[in-house]
């Protein structure tokens, strides 16, 4: 053995001086694109023969058909859109007339110079961390691939196709649905997919994104456009390197409680030649103490799996948001030989056990999240893709939106499965925050494929994947789709399509998703993630009995809003974990601006039915449905955005603290969605230009680490004492019953011991009892939690939707003013005032508070946050309540 590691040390040094390290070439400056030779979106019309509307290139195409600057990362459309070749994509109803861009055929090139002395390494690689989609890769005239899946690197040895000076590297990439839909056509069935283009580029029910991987929501949503991006999406580079290679560097946890971590920092290497190298680990704690070790391996020729141990003594541990500080440790790890490094890399994780407990119970059996040993009520939303062209998504905007969430004291987001999986820079974002991380594999709702081919490119997907991202603390679950058993069991066109195709082949399409989602993805995590929980589908029950049901697993309720039941049906349902409900509503008016002109301000005109994809424009009139059930009517287009936001956050403010009361029979409420994708109308509560809507106000209070949740029934209101404290705290339960135009009627107090961890039932009370007399109609009922004298949690409660209520005209007032550097709004409300908003226009600022309620005679200051003077906010702030945007306001 010694005689082979000196022969190893000789071998790995000779001729490598000042070398032996890897190195990279970034190859993501200088490319230019074109539309492709016959590449044209009017070639596809004679191949589909399934076209119901104009998408052909015609004249528009031809100015494209030279070679024009490219940016990589990027796509297509971005790149037609910075060269001023298109329109804005999502201005107006300008969705339509750039469809054909998908449609075609593109190709990308790149000429660049290598040197002698990469040429001289012992490996040269070409790596792609991204294609999208179908791509074929040329070097120097020489094909070295086909690409077929947006979410796996491609990494090619390229050493003997480079030469010594200028290489020219071509990436020609082909329209999915192009290339997918003639073969479509000819087959006996389509597999049911998501939703139907709505421009004619495909005939109904003949999906061709069932079949490829590539990321669902870019060929429409009903919250987004469609828009079929084509590009080079992340980086691409020249990777040289010597005899050996670290692959990756894992730091696998394999036991972590209070008092010892038992790790193993993981090597994966790749040599040339067997040998002995040796392996270090130096690590950081977050106070500064450090700590090291270090291993002598021996190796063999290809791939090696090797690790040290390291054992840590009280280690300070990685906490979710509101529970302990999400510490970070630093590892180093590096691979020498001779006293030489060879290969080095760097990893940044948090130290923490996670724990998926379903444990059985007199309500079935609990599905809960249990980190460092405390159950965690799951707090948040549904996060989907940032924007419809990814590329252009900056790391600034990324953490803008985690921060929006944190400061909405949200601990959860789940990453729903049909759009992209995200950069690093994102989960190292959620780490630092302590945001925990729900994610999904890549699989949006659409029936998938069952052949061989597809299920292996998706294990190598899912490899790679859960490799670059495992050491991420805030990811705390696996999950390998969005709503694919639901909806093979229950949606109607599913069931049509069962008894369309034979017995046999149905068997073979449900052994085939058994198969990948029970199987193969869930081997990859148990492999690689140990330590995170894996779940094969959302909702479901991890395929040990039916999806999205009450008393077991994860659940979808939306009988509320898509079956169009009232908002107070939310109280009907107590599963034991909510990771998708919601209600739409419109962005705030600065934002519908960005894409509209005034003559567009209606609710049924053609732009605004472009920019609301639910049920193809007609989600408007459900928005006017639930404003109109719950408030009234709408007397402007202003009004109507208005009530859009009030309904939809007051709506989702009851379900979840439902859901919170309900605690343990019910761990978790994640409101569907946080962000957008574009500017439009939405189930986002976070606008696409990271504007807050009603909504966010609105969770920042239900989140709340302590609330006050009055949760009124047929006449009787029970109030609970919600807390994510981990200990007990003694508080009094204050009830204050006010007239609306100001008098305080009655006022009561008694004792509450807020339990740890827990929902604790203060009181059960009658409405004759609160009443006493008084008209529900001009009544409101002010509960307070306080704690040693101050206020823990505050809320309001009135009798019966506003639209019924004899609500006064509040007569708001505010004032601006300087304090301690910080610039102060105060709103009064000389009377009750129902769903004060606070309108800025398009000035660049933030309000810590809105969307609020305010009792008689009450005040608020509000912290302004942004850079703009007092005199420039006064001449553009605004206030409003609910009464004024109504026809018939009572007086």
């Amino acid at each position: 053995m010694r005689r082979a590691s000196l022969a190893l040390v000789a071998w790995l040094l000779a001729g490598v001086a000042g070398a032996a390290t890897p190195a990279e070439k970034d190859l993501s400056a200088g490319w230019r694109f074109r539309l492709a030779s016959g590449g044209a979106a009017d070639s596809f019309r004679g191949a589909s023969g399934g076209l119901t509307k104009p998408v052909a290139c015609d004249a528009r195409c031809k100015p494209f058909t030279d070679w024009q600057p490219a940016h990589v990362p990027g796509a297509v459309q971005t790149d037609l859109l910075e060269l001023g070749r298109i329109a804005d994509p999502f201005w107006r109803d300008n969705e339509a007339g750039l469809q054909w861009i998908g449609l075609s055929d593109w190709d990308y090139q790149l000429d660049f110079d290598v040197d002698a002395d990469t040429l001289r390494r012992g490996h040269v690689d070409l790596v792609f961390d991204g294609l999208d989609t179908y791509a074929e890769v040329s070097l120097n005239g020489k094909k070295l691939l086909s690409a077929d899946n947006m979410f796996r690197q491609w990494r090619l040895p390229v050493k003997n196709t480079l030469r010594a000076g200028r290489n020219t590297l071509t990436v020609h990439l082909q329209s999915p649905i192009a290339r997918l839909q003639p073969w479509l056509m000819k087959q006996p069935y389509s597999l049911p997919g998501e939703f139907d283009s709505a421009f004619g580029d495909e005939p109904k029910g003949k999906q061709t994104s069932n079949y490829v991987r590539k990321a669902n929501y870019q060929y429409g949503w009903d919250w987004g456009p469609r828009y079929v991006t084509l590009g080079i999406w992340r980086p691409v580079r020249l990777e040289s390197w010597d005899n050996l290679r670290l692959a990756d560097l894992h730091i696998a946890q394999r036991h972590v409680d209070a008092d010892t971590a038992t790790l193993a920092a993981q090597f994966d290497v790749r040599a040339d030649k067997a040998g002995t190298v040796t392996l270090d680990v130096a690590w950081t704690a977050p106070d500064g103490k450090t700590g090291s070790e270090k291993r002598d391996v021996a190796l063999k020729a290809g791939e090696n799996h090797v690790e040290v141990p390291i054992a840590i003594d009280h280690p300070q541990r990685w906490w979710p948001v509101g529970y302990g500080k999400p510490d970070l440790y630093r590892f180093h790890g590096s691979v020498s030989a001779g006293g030489t490094s060879l290969a080095e890399a760097d990893r940044e994780t948090g130290l923490r056990s996670v724990e998926l407990r379903r444990e059985k119970d007199q309500w079935g059996r609990g599905f809960a999240f249990v980190v460092n040993g405390v159950p965690i009520f799951a707090k948040g939303a549904n996060l989907i893709p940032y924007d419809a062209f990814p590329s252009r998504v900056s790391t600034e905007r990324l953490e803008a939106i985690l921060r929006s969430a944190k400061d909405a004291n949200m601990n959860m987001l789940r990453m729903w499965g049909g759009g992209t999986y995200q950069d690093d820079a994102f989960y190292a974002a959620a780490d630092r925050m302590g945001m925990m991380i729900w994610q999904d594999f890549m699989f949006g709702g659409a029936i998938t494929p069952y052949d061989d081919a597809f299920r292996e490119t998706t294990r190598i997907e899912a490899t790679e994947q859960v490799t670059r991202l495992r050491d991420h603390p805030s990811i705390v679950i696996w999950a390998g789709n969005n709503e694919v058993q639901t909806g093979w069991e229950s949606w109607p066109d599913r069931e049509d399509f069962r008894k369309f195709v034979n017995a046999d082949e149905v068997r073979r399409i449900e052994d085939g998703m058994r198969a990948l989602f029970g199987d193969t993805l869930r081997k990859v995590v148990t492999s690689l993630s140990p330590e995170v929980p894996y779940w094969a589908s959302s909702p479901g029950t991890d395929f040990e009995r039916e999806a999205n049901v009450l008393d077991d697993g994860d659940y979808h309720y939306w009988k509320v809003w898509s079956g169009s039941e009232p908002i107070s049906h939310y109280l009907d349902v107590t599963p034991r974990f909510q990771s998708e409900y919601g209600l739409q509503s419109f962005p705030v008016m600065a934002t519908i601006k960005a894409f509209a002109k005034p003559e567009d301000m209606e609710p049924e005109s053609k732009v605004m039915r472009a920019h609301q994809k639910f049920a193809n424009g007609d989600g408007n009139q459900r928005l006017l449905l639930y404003i109109r059930q719950e408030y009234g009517e709408p007397k402007d287009f202003a009004s109507f955005v208005y009530l859009s936001q009030v309904m939809q956050a007051e709506g989702i403010e009851l379900a979840a603290e439902h859901l919170r009361s309900a605690r343990p029979r019910n761990m978790g409420s994640l409101y569907w969605q946080l962000n957008d994708v574009w500017p439009g109308a939405s189930w986002a509560s976070v606008d696409y230009f990271n504007r807050w809507k009603a909504l966010q106000f609105h969770a920042k209070r239900f989140y709340a680490p302590v609330d006050v949740v009055p949760m009124r029934r047929d006449g009787r209101t029970e109030v609970f004492a919600v807390s994510d404290r981990t200990t007990d705290f003694d508080a009094t339960l204050r009830t204050r019953v006010y007239d609306m135009g100001g008098k305080l009627l009655r006022e009561t107090s008694q004792p509450v011991r807020a339990a740890a961890l827990a929902s604790t039932k203060a009181v059960t009370v009658d409405d004759a009892t609160l009443l006493k007399g008084a008209d529900p109609r001009r009544t409101v009922v002010s509960f307070d939690l306080l704690e040693a004298g101050k206020p823990a949690a505050h809320h309001l409660l009135y009798f019966g939707a506003a639209r019924t209520l004899a609500l006064p005209r509040p007569e708001l007032s505010t004032k601006l003013r300087s304090e301690g550097g910080r610039t102060l709004l105060t709103v009064t409300a000389k009377r009750l005032a129902r769903a004060v908003w606070i309108d800025t226009g398009d000035l660049d600022v933030r309000l810590d508070e809105n969307a609020f309620d305010l009792l008689p005679g009450e005040s608020v200051d509000i912290v302004v946050k942004g850079d703009v003077d007092i005199d420039t906010l006064r001449r553009t702030l605004s206030v409003r309540s609910l009464v004024d945007a109504l026809k018939e306001a009572t007086p």
